[in-house]
């Protein structure tokens, strides 16, 4: 099994747990941007189903 040679610093650790949460608060951030323009009918360039009902296809 794979064991690490030396032990990583606090210093090191710190800084890949925030690159880790900045990753998430911008994925977040661009998922609600996103979800905000597709409610609102100005979305471009992103595909989504749209539920035809049967009144329209006769």
């Amino acid at each position: 099994m794979a064991v690490p040679k030396k032990k990583t610093s606090k210093g090191k650790r710190n800084q890949r747990s925030a690159i880790w949460k900045a990753k998430a608060a911008t994925a977040a951030q661009r998922a609600l941007s996103i979800g905000k323009s597709v409610l609102s009918g100005r979305a471009q360039g992103f595909v989504y189903p749209i539920e035809e009902t049967e009144d329209s296809e006769n």
